[in-house]
């Protein structure tokens, strides 16, 4: 084991064909890895099996250069878990496999809101892919997912206070962008 030594160290070493730096970079990660993955995918199993074939994708792919181990890790780790929830959506078969309680539109719900209240959601969306990264991530976890502070901070390996910084940020120019958006909630 090589605790002492940093992430690119360890990947050089990994380049070398060192299997014990592979474990290394495992042990100081994969705990963190797996958070982040049950985050996106609601299931510790699956997490932990995403982080694993994560660093088996590392080690078959060692030649390549990563300049940033935590940071190709951590985007790796999200990726990978955004992929497995779009391959697991499951295909309705049939009428009877709908969950008709939740579906069930209210008179007041006629197809124009429903289609305005989509363009609204998609409209929020797309402003939320501009804002930075780091943002944007902050500010899903919390109103997306649910996770409080502590959680995101841990799942992020930041600090409590960075994370409120980091929202309340996200949320100011997430406000400077949709009062910018001109016909945002016009119903024409």
């Amino acid at each position: 084991m090589y605790p002492a030594l940093t992430d690119e160290a360890l990947m050089g070493l990994i380049q070398q064909s060192n299997p014990v730096a592979l474990e290394t970079l495992f042990n100081r990660y994969y705990k963190t890895l797996c958070q982040l993955c049950t985050v996106y995918t609601k299931d510790y199993t699956v997490a932990e099996e995403i982080t694993a074939n994560l660093f088996i994708k590392l080690w078959d792919n060692r030649d390549t250069a990563i300049l940033n181990v935590k940071s190709y890790l951590f985007v790796a780790a999200k990726n990978l878990s955004l992929n497995y929830i779009q391959k697991k959506k499951d295909p309705v078969h049939s009428i009877e496999d709908i969950d008709l309680q939740g579906h069930v539109l209210k008179d007041r719900d006629n197809p124009f809101k429903i289609l305005s209240g989509r363009e609204s959601y998609n409209k929020i969306l797309s402003l939320i892919d501009t804002l930075p990264a780091s943002q944007r991530q902050v500010l899903l976890m919390s109103r997306i997912d649910n996770l409080d502070k502590n959680e995101i901070a841990k799942v992020l390996g930041i600090s409590v206070r960075t994370v409120e910084t980091t929202l309340y940020q996200s949320i100011k120019k997430l406000r400077q962008l949709l009062k910018g958006q001109h016909n945002f909630t016009s119903e024409s």
